[in-house]
């Protein structure tokens, strides 16, 4: 709880309020910034992040009158993508400013048949990095041709079981709702009036050929549930909190900076 910020209880509309108003802080500081670009799957982390995104630009041209402000969402399926809909039932709900779609499949594919080309075996799991991190690369071209950042959408339940790409999806400028377990973003959506679905579809990174649509919970070996519980204080089976504490450990270095001669917590 201390190291990732997570409150017990919290306000939504205060949550929503502080992590709108870091965005535009963070605008207003680095002034030759324009632009909010963020990967929208269509689940609930980017949709409550995208949906910030959206009102922090909105609020910051009504009050200065500068109309370059905006917020990008970005559309990256790997080909054709079943929850398509969902995700633009997400941009919808977000009211984007503007929408781009990358299909990240053929620079997918190009990479991993350049390492391939080596004799190396490149599997599934593997693969499934690989898209996450073709998919930072084009937020990121995207914001670099807009004098914009990307939006992250770390918070606390991810981030407590390093459940994220390393440099993929783990990687952004700001993160606005670093600091909330899933059940609080959930709770803010609500507050957003949100649809339901885009709250209540079951989570999952999608990023496995062979495995699609697993859902977190299932990868995890522990429920989202179990996780607000322990983020926030409360009791949890001996089984639960020993898997959940196994997966901080072992995912230490994602939460890191790379790694010098002078860090210690790896040995």
């Amino acid at each position: 709880m201390e190291t990732l910020k997570v409150q017990p209880k919290i306000d939504p509309q205060v949550e929503i309020r502080r992590s709108v108003d870091f965005i535009k802080a963070y605008f207003a500081k680095n002034s030759f910034l324009e632009t909010a670009v963020l990967g929208i799957s269509g689940g609930q982390d980017s949709t409550l992040t995208g949906k910030l995104g959206e009102m922090a630009m909105s609020e910051l041209r009504k009050e200065t009158g500068n109309d370059k402000y905006q917020f990008i969402a970005v559309r990256l399926p790997y080909g054709e993508q079943a929850d398509e809909s969902d995700a633009m039932a997400a941009i919808e709900f977000i009211g984007a400013d503007q929408v781009e779609r990358v299909n990240i499949k053929a620079a997918t594919d190009a990479m991993l048949n350049a390492v391939e080309a080596n004799g190396d075996k490149i599997s599934d799991f593997n693969k499934g990095n690989i898209k996450a991190r073709e998919r930072m690369i084009a937020q990121f071209a995207i914001a670099g041709a807009h004098q914009g950042i990307v939006l992250g959408t770390d918070h606390a339940a991810e981030a407590v079981t390093g459940f994220y790409t390393k440099f993929g999806d783990g990687a952004a400028d700001i993160t606005p709702i670093w600091r909330l377990d899933k059940r609080q973003g959930r709770a803010m959506l609500e507050a957003l009036n949100a649809p339901k679905k885009l709250y209540e579809k079951t989570p999952t990174a999608d990023l496995e050929d062979d495995r699609p649509a697993l859902p977190d919970e299932v990868a995890l070996g522990v429920s989202y549930k179990e996780i607000d519980d322990f983020l926030e204080g409360k009791d949890v089976s001996e089984q639960a909190a020993a898997t959940i504490e196994n997966w901080y450990k072992k995912t230490e270095h994602k939460r890191h900076s790379p790694i010098t001669v002078y860090d210690t917590f790896w040995k």
